[in-house]
């Protein structure tokens, strides 16, 4: 009998033939997606400086909490190295042999199209002078550092379940942030935001259509692992977040709780993804599951409503905390 993991590298080869038709829907080709610098201030013209001092005045009317999770979101993206080099060692991802096949391909250029979102937040959080760049650089250094183990090992089933749970997470956060920032007047940083967040809603479509395709040919194991993620919870890439000069992890629960403040993203929103998941992958329908794998979708099936009870009991502060990442408003 073989062994799971050579069904699941079996599983990955099979689907070789069809992410080239993947890539063609999902990512868009270089020379047409957008780039940081079409959101950004033209430094090259002569009256640079006051767009620069547009930017830097709309800023201002930006509340705390606010550049708290746009600060956040930005160091998460920025430590795209750690989630390209985990993707790039997934059972069945092959940079190698013969130049790689084709699901190196996909994560080399899903990693193209990631790369530009922590480029031109960055960007204007440096043009912005509201943050402390130096200690944003400084907690992104530590977060690819640290690494992060999200619960998956090298098994493809459970790592894109992982990455349709998450894409839709980032989708949710980066179109809040955007809605935000239109309601305070700041219509460019709007646009930065739902551009991004279209971008994520591409990739989630994508990383869902792999699941749904490994439920076509190995129904069983891919339920498992679906349970199996959902278990021991999606840990989120910011959950080793930390300011100069803390532990690993310290800063995560504070920055959590602004996310949830202002509703950026809340534990309702964990709920609410795991119900669109399931909706789907059609989950109540899937045929020809053993009996582990009935079990674990009955687990599935139930898990939404009780998370959503414990999320109800859940307290969030309303006591703002100080970040070294953001300047206070007399200090602009």
């Amino acid at each position: 009998m073989k062994n799971l993991k050579n069904i699941r590298i079996e599983v990955m080869q099979s689907l070789e033939s069809k992410v080239e038709s993947f890539m063609d829907q999902f990512l868009i080709p270089v020379e047409k997606i957008w780039q940081p610098t079409d959101f950004l201030p033209d430094l090259t013209k002569d009256n640079w400086q006051e767009d620069v001092k547009e930017l830097r005045e709309l800023a201002k009317e930006l509340p705390y909490d606010f550049w708290v999770c746009l600060v956040g979101d930005t160091i998460t993206e920025e430590a795209l190295p750690t989630y390209e080099s985990w993707l790039m060692d997934v059972e069945g991802v092959n940079q190698v042999e013969g130049k790689g096949n084709i699901w190196s391909k996909w994560v080399r250029q899903w990693t193209g199209e990631e790369n530009r979102h922590g480029d031109v937040l960055n960007k204007y959080l440096y043009l912005s002078g509201r943050v402390n760049m130096r200690e944003v650089e400084i907690t992104t250094h530590h977060l690819i550092n640290d690494g992060f183990d999200i619960g998956t090992d090298r098994d493809p089933y459970k790592n894109f379940i992982y990455t349709s749970f998450q894409e839709l997470a980032t989708y949710i956060s980066h179109n809040r942030v955007a809605k935000l920032a239109r309601e305070y007047g700041n219509k460019a940083l709007s646009k930065m935001c739902r551009v991004i967040s279209g971008d994520e809603m591409r990739h989630h479509q994508a990383y869902c259509t792999f699941v749904d395709e490994i439920f076509k040919v190995d129904p069983s194991n891919m339920m498992i692992a679906f349970k199996d993620m959902m278990v021991n919870k999606i840990v989120m890439p910011a959950h080793f977040l930390r300011e100069s000069g803390q532990g690993i992890g310290q800063a995560f629960e504070d920055f959590s709780m602004s996310a949830q403040r202002i509703g950026v993203y809340t534990a309702q929103d964990y709920v609410d993804i795991m119900r669109k998941l399931i909706d789907k992958w059609d989950i109540p329908n899937i045929e020809g599951l053993n009996e582990e794998a009935e079990k674990a979708r009955d687990y599935l099936m139930k898990l939404p409503a009780r998370m959503e009870r414990i999320g109800q009991r859940m307290k969030i502060s309303q006591d703002i905390t100080k970040f070294k990442w953001v300047l206070e408003p007399n200090l602009v």
